[in-house]
C-alpha cells in the first residue's frame, strides 16, 4: 500500500469508525430506553444484566449504524479533501480517480463482507441471547413487574394500573381488557388484592376484591350510545402468562432472527410438499424465509452501494462547506429505508415477489454510484 493510499484508507476509517459508533450509540440508547427502562426502574434488572443486555443491543443494531456510518464517514473525509484541494492536487499529479478511491473501494467490500457476517450470523444470535436473558432475568422476580403507578401494557389484550403495592399486596387495582383491535371491552376496579407467580405454570396470578366492572357491547365497543352492563364481585382472578410477553421458546423464531443455515433448512423444509397444510399459509411461509434472505444481502450490499456513491458526492457536493454532507448521507440513508420499508409492505403478496422487489433501491444506489463516479473520472 502507498504512503497516499495509507493516508486515504486511515483517515477514512477513522472517520466512518466514529459515525458507526455515533450511530450505533444512538440506536442502543433508543432501544434501551423503550425496552429495557420499564425493567430496570422495575428493580427486575441487576446492573451486569443491562450491561450485557445493551451489549446485545450493540451488536444487533450494528448492521444498521454501518451502512449509515460508512456512507457518511466517506463523505466527510473526501468532502473535506475536496475543499481543501487535495483532491485536485492528486488529479493535478495525474493520479486517476479510480486510483485515489480504491482504499475507500477496498474499506466499503470489507464493510460490506462484515455487515453480511453480522446479518447471518451474528445478529440472529445475539437477538435469541436478548430474548432468553431479558425473560429469565424477569422470571426470577416476577412479582415486581408489577410497578405502581404505571400503565402496563406489555401483555397482549390487557392493561393494568396499580396505584400502590406492598410486597404482594395491591391497592386501588385498575384493569381495561382489550378486543384484537385494541379497544376496551371490559373494564373495571379493585379496591384492593395481592399478586402470586405460578412457577409451575409461568404466569402471575392477580386475586382481586371489592372489584365493580363495566361490560360493553362486543361488536362496537366504542359506540357510547348503547348501555354497558355494570357489575360487582366480591373477588376475582385474573391469570397473566409470561409467554404472553416473551413467548416461548419452543415457538419458531422469525425469520428475521434466523442464521443463514436456519434459514436453508427451513427454505428446503417447505419446500417438501405438505397437504396437511393451506397453499396459501405455505407460500407466505416460503416467501417469507426468501425475503429474509434476500433482505439481509442487501443490507450488506448496499454498504459497499454507499461507499462508492460517497465518493464522487463527498468530492462534488461540498467542496466548501463538508458539513453540508451530513444532510446528504441522512438523506440518502432515509430514501433508502424509504423503499426498502415500502416493499416490506408487499411480503403478504408473494405473487408480486418482495423478495426480488427488494432489491431495487440496492442496485439503485450502485447504479447511481458507478454513473456518477465515471462521469466525475472524465473531468
Amino acid at each position: 500500500m502507498s504512503l497516499l493510499h495509507r493516508h486515504i484508507f486511515l483517515a477514512v476509517l477513522g472517520a466512518c469508525a466514529a459515525a458507526v459508533g455515533l450511530f450505533a450509540f444512538i440506536l442502543v440508547v433508543g432501544n434501551a430506553l423503550k425496552d429495557l427502562m420499564p425493567f430496570v426502574m422495575g428493580g427486575q434488572l441487576s446492573p451486569g444484566t443491562f450491561l450485557k443486555l445493551v451489549g446485545l443491543l450493540a451488536q444487533i443494531v450494528a448492521a444498521y449504524a454501518l451502512p449509515m456510518g460508512v456512507l457518511t464517514g466517506v463523505l466527510l473525509v473526501l468532502g473535506r479533501m475536496s475543499a481543501q484541494n487535495e483532491i485536485t492536487a492528486m488529479r493535478a499529479a495525474g493520479l486517476s480517480l479510480t486510483y485515489i478511491a480504491q482504499p475507500v473501494f477496498f474499506l466499503g467490500l470489507f464493510g460490506a463482507l462484515f455487515c453480511g457476517f453480522i446479518n447471518f450470523y451474528s445478529m440472529p444470535k445475539s437477538k435469541t441471547a436478548y430474548k432468553r436473558i431479558l425473560a429469565e432475568a424477569v422470571q426470577k422476580n416476577p412479582l415486581s413487574f408489577i410497578v405502581p403507578k404505571t400503565f402496563i401494557r406489555d401483555f397482549r389484550g390487557v392493561v393494568l394500573f396499580v396505584g400502590k403495592k406492598e410486597d404482594s399486596l395491591l391497592q386501588d387495582v385498575w384493569i381495561w381488557e382489550l378486543d384484537e383491535q385494541n379497544r376496551v371491552v371490559r373494564s373495571g376496579r379493585a379496591g384492593s388484592g395481592k399478586v402470586s407467580f405460578d412457577d409451575a405454570e409461568g404466569r402471575l396470578v392477580l386475586t382481586l376484591s371489592q372489584v365493580s366492572f363495566e361490560i360493553r357491547d362486543k361488536d362496537n365497543p366504542e359506540d357510547f350510545t348503547k348501555p354497558v352492563q355494570p357489575g360487582t364481585s366480591e373477588e376475582f382472578t385474573i391469570e397473566l402468562r409470561m409467554e404472553q410477553l416473551f413467548g416461548k421458546q419452543t415457538v419458531r423464531q422469525k425469520p428475521s432472527w434466523m442464521t443463514l443455515d436456519e434459514l436453508f433448512t427451513q427454505q428446503q423444509k417447505l419446500a417438501l410438499p405438505d397437504s396437511t397444510v393451506d397453499p396459501e399459509k405455505r407460500a407466505l411461509e416460503r416467501m417469507a424465509i426468501s425475503f429474509a434472505i434476500n433482505e439481509k444481502a442487501t443490507t450488506a450490499v448496499v454498504v459497499f452501494a454507499f461507499a462508492l456513491l460517497a465518493v464522487p458526492l463527498g468530492i462534488k457536493v461540498s467542496r466548501k462547506e463538508t458539513s453540508a454532507n451530513l444532510g446528504v448521507a441522512l438523506l440518502l440513508v432515509m430514501s433508502y429505508y424509504f423503499l426498502t420499508v415500502c416493499i416490506e409492505w408487499l411480503d403478504k403478496t408473494p405473487a408480486l415477489r418482495p423478495d426480488i422487489l427488494i432489491w431495487i433501491p440496492v442496485t439503485f444506489f450502485l447504479t447511481l454510484g458507478v454513473v456518477m463516479f465515471r462521469r466525475l473520472g472524465r473531468v
